[in-house]
Order: structure tokens, then sequence, then C-alpha cells
């Protein structure tokens, strides 16, 4: 087991969450990790403890113990960590980065992410992570195999690349987590044409074709076993990934450090309309 890193989960009491820290453990047990589970909320103050307050904060503050009875029921093997903390969750989320090698937060419903950790919680953490974030929603294709089990047939994995902002980060999360649950890589890459078309245009297909496979030899050598099927298509890559990623196991996009503390379209498309876990990879 690598001390060093840990897969991190974030817990606030709500269903989505302990599905999210289900994934968490499976994935866990796939890298083997300890699997790492964070509490974190806002305690009223002395002042401000009315009855509407004092409920909620009373059933969150045994969701932790809860989660991890759960879990280590579940998954005696698994090493779990667990952690309450008093304050901002985003703070708290953000500060385990640096020891996680990803994070993972839970989301509620298609088309929406709501509760403690999501919503604005779940974006801020995403676009500002040192690690690779991954939202989970709650009952949709959770898992990728029956309960308990780490190996065995799994639905693709998709990953989204840009081929003008060439990546390794996003390769080798994508390759590594292919690897892991022995399932095959769907690559796509999407760009977008002039609706109109000059006499003299280029169709681009072939260049990018070209420059795909260049981009995926070091990392096929990388990883032989690897099933990896590579898409082009014309359109906007957040509307082409939500539909790669229909029946998906799990669809990885990238972030770019460089463009500061926010997501772009692309990310924002794949994770209020896919159904599917989405993580977040940043990169240089």
């Amino acid at each position: 087991m690598n001390a060093q890193l840990t897969v991190t989960a974030g817990i606030d009491g709500s269903p989505e969450s302990l599905d999210a820290a289900g994934w968490a453990a499976r994935e866990a047990l796939r890298r083997d990790l300890p699997l790492h589970l964070v509490h974190a909320f806002d305690q009223p103050s002395e002042r401000s403890r009315l009855p509407e307050i004092e409920v909620p904060f009373h059933r969150e503050s045994g969701a932790l113990d809860r989660a991890v009875l759960r879990l280590s029921t579940a998954h005696p093997a698994l090493g779990i960590l667990d952690e309450q903390v008093t304050g901002p969750p985003v703070r708290a989320l953000l500060a385990t980065a640096g020891s996680s090698a990803l994070l993972v937060l839970g989301s509620r419903g298609f088309g929406a992410l709501t509760g403690a950790l999501v919503g604005s919680v779940a974006l801020a953490v995403a676009a500002r992570a040192d690690c690779p974030t991954v939202l989970v929603r709650a009952g949709e294709h959770t898992t990728d195999e029956p309960e308990g089990s780490v190996a065995g047939p799994c639905r693709p994995v998709v990953l989204g690349i840009d081929l003008d902002r060439p990546c390794d980060e996003l390769m080798e999360f994508a390759f590594l987590t292919a690897a892991l649950r022995h399932a095959p890589l769907q690559v796509v890459h999407a760009w977008a044409v002039p609706l109109v078309p000059t006499a003299d245009a280029v169709d681009p297909a072939l260049a990018k074709s070209r420059l795909l496979a260049a981009a995926l030899t070091p990392w096929r050598h990388k990883f032989p076993a690897a099933q990896v099927t590579e898409r082009l298509v014309h359109g906007l890559p957040g509307h082409h990934l939500v539909k790669a990623a229909e029946g998906a196991a799990l669809l990885v996009i990238g972030r770019r450090v460089a463009a500061g503390a926010h997501l772009g379209p692309t990310a924002h498309s794949a994770i209020h309309h896919t159904r599917c876990p989405v993580a977040i990879v940043p990169h240089a």
C-alpha cells in the first residue's frame, strides 16, 4: 500500500455522497491505496443555534461514522482513514489534494448538482484542486461491476482530448484508469468547422487523425494491453463527449491550470449532462 497517497472522498451525510464514497472505495482497492473520508461542515455558532439549524447539524455529525461502518463492512480489506473538519468544505477538501491520487465528490439527480458538497462547492474544488477530481452522480452508472468486485468486465472509459494542447497528465490518468478496470479506452477529439466552407478549404480530418495517432503512440507502448478506439468528430466537444459517455464507466476531461480557477464550457457540459462519473484532470 502506498502510504503517500490516498483516494479521498467528501462526506456530507447525503445519499449522493455515500454513493460517491462507494465509488471511491472501489477505486482505492483498484489502485491499492487507502480511502480517506473527509467530513467538513460549518458548525453553527452558540448564538445562532436555532432548532432548524441544530437538527441538520446533528444529523450531519454522525455521517462519517455511518460511512465508515458501511464501507468497512462492504470492503473489509480496505484501509480507511476518517477525518472530521470544522470549517468551509472547499478549503478542507482542497487541503487534501496534495496527498490524494484523486478527490471524489457526489452529485444528485440528472442535470443538476445539489447538496452540501456539490453545486458551488464541487465546481470550486474541481476548478482548483491539484489532483484529479471525480464527480459521481447518485444512482447513475456509479458501479462498473457487481458490488464488492474489483475485477471483471467493465464499461469503457472515455477520454476527451484537445490536440492543440497535448497533456501527459490527462493521458496517463485515462490509460491507467482503463488498465486498472481491464476496460477499453475510447479517445474522442472534436473540433468545430466553418458552417460555410470556402472553396480552398482543406478537410482537417487527415491531419487530425495523424496528430491523434502520434499523441497516443507513446501511451500505447506504455500500456501495450490497452484496447484503444479513436474517434474524430465535427462539432462542439461538450455535445459529443456527452454522447460518447452514454453507457461509459467514466468520462475523463482535462483542465488547464494556466487558465485559472474556473472550468470551461466543455467541462460544464460534461458535469451537468453526463450520467456516468466525470473526472476532471488538471494539466499544464
